[in-house]
Protein backbone atom coordinates (compact mmCIF):
# COMPACT_ATOMS: atom_id res chain seq x y z
CA UNK A 1 0.00 0.00 0.00
CA UNK A 2 1.38 3.42 -0.51
CA UNK A 3 0.62 6.47 1.84
CA UNK A 4 -0.04 9.48 -0.87
CA UNK A 5 0.63 12.17 1.60
CA UNK A 6 0.57 13.40 5.04
CA UNK A 7 -2.93 14.76 5.42
CA UNK A 8 -4.23 11.28 4.71
CA UNK A 9 -2.26 9.59 7.51
CA UNK A 10 -3.47 12.49 9.59
CA UNK A 11 -7.01 11.71 8.94
CA UNK A 12 -6.48 7.99 9.41
CA UNK A 13 -4.62 8.35 12.38
CA UNK A 14 -7.86 11.13 13.97
CA UNK A 15 -10.46 8.32 13.04
CA UNK A 16 -8.69 5.37 15.50
CA UNK A 17 -9.48 5.41 18.82
CA UNK A 18 -6.65 7.34 21.23
CA UNK A 19 -6.44 6.94 25.12
CA UNK A 20 -4.52 9.67 26.60
CA UNK A 21 -2.28 10.08 29.48
CA UNK A 22 -1.79 6.27 30.34
CA UNK A 23 -1.22 5.06 26.70
CA UNK A 24 1.52 7.84 26.07
CA UNK A 25 3.33 6.77 29.07
CA UNK A 26 3.34 3.21 27.03
CA UNK A 27 5.51 2.81 24.49
CA UNK A 28 3.96 0.16 22.01
CA UNK A 29 0.65 1.29 23.08
CA UNK A 30 -1.97 3.61 21.91
CA UNK A 31 -1.08 6.21 18.60
CA UNK A 32 1.71 8.27 18.65
CA UNK A 33 2.89 11.03 16.34
CA UNK A 34 5.30 10.24 13.77
CA UNK A 35 8.13 12.62 13.42
CA UNK A 36 8.51 14.02 9.65
CA UNK A 37 12.11 12.19 9.06
CA UNK A 38 10.83 9.11 9.57
CA UNK A 39 7.59 9.56 7.52
CA UNK A 40 9.91 10.78 4.69
CA UNK A 41 11.20 6.88 5.06
CA UNK A 42 8.33 5.46 5.23
CA UNK A 43 6.95 6.93 2.08
CA UNK A 44 6.91 4.72 -1.08
CA UNK A 45 6.51 1.63 0.85
CA UNK A 46 2.82 1.07 -0.08
CA UNK A 47 0.52 0.92 -2.79
CA UNK A 48 -2.95 1.65 -2.50
CA UNK A 49 -5.10 -0.26 -5.06
CA UNK A 50 -7.80 2.20 -4.24
CA UNK A 51 -5.32 5.26 -5.24
CA UNK A 52 -4.18 4.00 -9.05
CA UNK A 53 -3.78 5.90 -12.17
CA UNK A 54 -7.34 5.69 -14.02
CA UNK A 55 -6.84 8.12 -17.16
CA UNK A 56 -3.80 9.43 -19.01
CA UNK A 57 -4.12 11.72 -21.29
CA UNK A 58 -1.79 13.68 -23.99
CA UNK A 59 -2.64 16.84 -25.85
CA UNK A 60 -0.51 18.11 -27.81
CA UNK A 61 -1.18 21.66 -30.49
CA UNK A 62 1.47 22.74 -33.28
CA UNK A 63 1.45 25.80 -35.14
CA UNK A 64 3.09 27.77 -37.73
CA UNK A 65 2.68 31.02 -39.29
CA UNK A 66 4.85 31.54 -42.42
CA UNK A 67 6.10 35.10 -43.31
CA UNK A 68 4.84 34.26 -46.88
CA UNK A 69 1.08 33.55 -45.49
CA UNK A 70 1.69 29.66 -45.36
CA UNK A 71 0.16 27.60 -42.25
CA UNK A 72 0.74 24.54 -40.85
CA UNK A 73 -0.90 23.31 -37.72
CA UNK A 74 -0.81 20.15 -36.08
CA UNK A 75 -2.44 17.94 -33.78
CA UNK A 76 -3.06 14.74 -31.89
CA UNK A 77 -4.68 13.32 -28.64
CA UNK A 78 -3.96 10.33 -26.69
CA UNK A 79 -5.74 8.77 -24.52
CA UNK A 80 -4.79 5.79 -21.86
CA UNK A 81 -7.33 4.24 -19.63
CA UNK A 82 -6.33 2.19 -17.00
CA UNK A 83 -10.39 2.41 -15.33
CA UNK A 84 -11.43 -1.46 -16.31
CA UNK A 85 -8.03 -2.74 -14.59
CA UNK A 86 -5.60 -5.52 -17.05
CA UNK A 87 -3.98 -3.79 -19.68
CA UNK A 88 -5.15 -0.36 -20.38
CA UNK A 89 -7.61 0.81 -23.38
CA UNK A 90 -5.57 3.24 -25.98
CA UNK A 91 -7.08 5.59 -27.89
CA UNK A 92 -5.05 8.19 -30.42
CA UNK A 93 -7.24 11.01 -32.56
CA UNK A 94 -4.84 12.89 -34.33
CA UNK A 95 -5.28 15.45 -37.04
CA UNK A 96 -3.19 17.67 -39.20
CA UNK A 97 -3.61 20.67 -42.05
CA UNK A 98 -1.85 23.09 -44.91
CA UNK A 99 -3.25 26.36 -46.00
CA UNK A 100 -1.23 27.37 -48.99
CA UNK A 101 0.56 30.43 -49.19
CA UNK A 102 0.55 33.55 -50.70
CA UNK A 103 4.01 34.02 -51.89
CA UNK A 104 6.94 31.93 -52.49
CA UNK A 105 9.16 31.33 -49.37
CA UNK A 106 12.59 33.47 -49.59
CA UNK A 107 15.82 31.25 -49.88
CA UNK A 108 16.99 31.28 -46.48
CA UNK A 109 20.08 29.61 -47.57
CA UNK A 110 23.44 29.58 -45.77
CA UNK A 111 21.58 29.07 -42.41
CA UNK A 112 21.71 25.90 -39.82
CA UNK A 113 20.41 24.39 -36.80
CA UNK A 114 21.45 21.42 -35.13
CA UNK A 115 19.22 19.77 -32.84
CA UNK A 116 20.66 16.23 -32.77
CA UNK A 117 21.83 15.83 -29.78
CA UNK A 118 18.06 16.19 -28.12
CA UNK A 119 17.75 12.81 -29.09
CA UNK A 120 19.71 11.56 -26.58
CA UNK A 121 18.28 13.89 -23.48
CA UNK A 122 15.63 12.32 -20.64
CA UNK A 123 13.09 13.55 -19.06
CA UNK A 124 11.41 16.69 -20.08
CA UNK A 125 12.89 18.39 -22.65
CA UNK A 126 12.24 22.14 -24.07
CA UNK A 127 14.43 23.97 -26.92
CA UNK A 128 14.34 26.46 -29.33
CA UNK A 129 16.98 27.54 -31.98
CA UNK A 130 16.50 30.47 -33.95
CA UNK A 131 19.01 31.69 -37.19
CA UNK A 132 16.93 34.45 -38.30
CA UNK A 133 15.10 38.13 -36.76
CA UNK A 134 11.91 38.86 -36.61
CA UNK A 135 10.67 35.58 -35.30
CA UNK A 136 8.20 34.54 -32.45
CA UNK A 137 8.35 30.80 -30.84
CA UNK A 138 7.26 29.15 -28.10
CA UNK A 139 6.74 26.10 -26.21
CA UNK A 140 4.43 25.74 -22.99
CA UNK A 141 3.71 22.74 -21.09
CA UNK A 142 0.41 22.27 -18.74
CA UNK A 143 -0.43 19.04 -15.65
CA UNK A 144 -3.23 18.95 -14.85
CA UNK A 145 -3.86 15.78 -12.03
CA UNK A 146 -7.65 15.26 -10.52
CA UNK A 147 -8.56 13.08 -7.93
CA UNK A 148 -12.32 12.65 -8.66
CA UNK A 149 -11.94 9.92 -10.90
CA UNK A 150 -13.64 10.66 -13.97
CA UNK A 151 -12.29 9.12 -17.05
CA UNK A 152 -13.10 11.11 -20.08
CA UNK A 153 -14.69 9.15 -23.09
CA UNK A 154 -12.39 7.32 -25.59
CA UNK A 155 -11.46 8.89 -28.68
CA UNK A 156 -10.59 6.69 -32.05
CA UNK A 157 -8.36 3.15 -31.63
CA UNK A 158 -5.09 2.50 -30.84
CA UNK A 159 -2.34 3.61 -33.38
CA UNK A 160 -2.39 5.82 -36.69
CA UNK A 161 -0.49 8.13 -38.48
CA UNK A 162 -2.19 11.49 -40.48
CA UNK A 163 0.20 13.30 -42.50
CA UNK A 164 -0.16 16.37 -45.12
CA UNK A 165 2.06 17.58 -47.73
CA UNK A 166 1.99 20.89 -49.91
CA UNK A 167 5.00 21.72 -51.61
CA UNK A 168 7.83 21.86 -49.41
CA UNK A 169 5.82 21.75 -46.32
CA UNK A 170 4.50 18.33 -44.39
CA UNK A 171 2.22 18.02 -41.31
CA UNK A 172 2.68 14.46 -39.28
CA UNK A 173 1.30 13.33 -36.51
CA UNK A 174 1.34 9.62 -35.66
CA UNK A 175 1.61 6.91 -32.54
CA UNK A 176 2.94 3.86 -33.15
CA UNK A 177 1.83 2.22 -30.07
CA UNK A 178 5.31 3.01 -27.97
CA UNK A 179 5.91 6.63 -28.98
CA UNK A 180 3.76 9.37 -30.59
CA UNK A 181 5.41 12.39 -31.97
CA UNK A 182 4.02 15.69 -33.80
CA UNK A 183 5.95 17.25 -36.27
CA UNK A 184 5.68 20.28 -39.02
CA UNK A 185 8.74 20.94 -41.21
CA UNK A 186 8.99 23.41 -44.17
CA UNK A 187 12.22 22.27 -46.35
CA UNK A 188 14.89 25.07 -45.53
CA UNK A 189 12.93 26.89 -43.06
CA UNK A 190 12.95 24.67 -39.63
CA UNK A 191 11.18 22.03 -37.78
CA UNK A 192 8.70 22.36 -35.38
CA UNK A 193 8.37 18.78 -32.94
CA UNK A 194 6.62 17.23 -30.24
CA UNK A 195 6.82 13.92 -28.64
CA UNK A 196 6.29 11.71 -25.96
CA UNK A 197 7.95 8.40 -26.10
CA UNK A 198 10.07 6.45 -23.19
CA UNK A 199 11.63 8.26 -20.83
CA UNK A 200 11.16 11.52 -22.38
CA UNK A 201 9.03 14.22 -23.10
CA UNK A 202 9.87 17.15 -25.17
CA UNK A 203 8.69 20.18 -27.51
CA UNK A 204 11.56 21.70 -29.70
CA UNK A 205 11.77 24.63 -32.75
CA UNK A 206 14.19 24.68 -34.89
CA UNK A 207 14.04 28.14 -37.02
CA UNK A 208 16.60 28.88 -39.99
CA UNK A 209 14.07 31.91 -41.65
CA UNK A 210 12.30 35.67 -40.66
CA UNK A 211 9.13 36.69 -39.88
CA UNK A 212 7.88 33.14 -38.21
CA UNK A 213 5.33 32.81 -35.70
CA UNK A 214 5.62 29.10 -33.94
CA UNK A 215 4.32 27.77 -31.12
CA UNK A 216 4.40 24.09 -29.14
CA UNK A 217 1.99 23.29 -26.51
CA UNK A 218 1.31 20.15 -24.78
CA UNK A 219 -1.32 19.03 -22.36
CA UNK A 220 -0.99 16.32 -19.64
CA UNK A 221 -3.92 15.17 -17.69
CA UNK A 222 -3.98 12.73 -15.01
CA UNK A 223 -6.86 11.54 -13.26
CA UNK A 224 -6.70 9.26 -10.19
CA UNK A 225 -9.31 7.08 -8.91
CA UNK A 226 -10.95 8.82 -5.93
CA UNK A 227 -9.84 7.42 -2.42
CA UNK A 228 -13.57 6.90 -1.18
CA UNK A 229 -13.98 4.28 -3.93
CA UNK A 230 -11.80 1.88 -1.70
CA UNK A 231 -14.06 1.43 1.55
CA UNK A 232 -11.13 -0.93 3.42
CA UNK A 233 -8.70 1.89 2.48
CA UNK A 234 -8.35 3.28 5.96
CA UNK A 235 -8.23 -0.33 7.84
CA UNK A 236 -5.33 -1.47 5.28
CA UNK A 237 -3.36 1.72 6.03
CA UNK A 238 -3.57 1.47 9.64
CA UNK A 239 -2.97 -2.48 9.83
CA UNK A 240 0.27 -1.16 7.51
CA UNK A 241 1.42 1.88 10.03
CA UNK A 242 0.72 -0.73 12.89
CA UNK A 243 3.50 -3.35 11.27
CA UNK A 244 6.09 -0.42 10.72
CA UNK A 245 5.33 0.92 14.29
CA UNK A 246 4.15 -1.72 16.67
CA UNK A 247 1.32 0.23 17.42
CA UNK A 248 -2.04 -1.20 18.81
CA UNK A 249 -4.44 -0.38 16.11
CA UNK A 250 -7.34 -1.40 18.22
CA UNK A 251 -5.79 0.84 21.62
CA UNK A 252 -6.10 -1.77 23.57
Amino acid sequence: MHIPSSGLLLALILALPAHAGENEARPGKGLHEIPDPELNLMRGRYTVGGNAVAWFGVTMISTWQAANGQSLQGALTLGMDFSKGGAPRVSFTPSVSITAANAPLPDEGGRSVDGSGLGNVSGLVQSVQVAGDGNRASNALQLNVRDDGGVPQPGAGGVGTASARQGNASAVARFDGNAAQLQLQVEGQGVVQQWLRSGSVGQSIQLMADGQQVGNRLQVDLVRQSLADNLPLAQNVAQAIALNRGMDVGGR
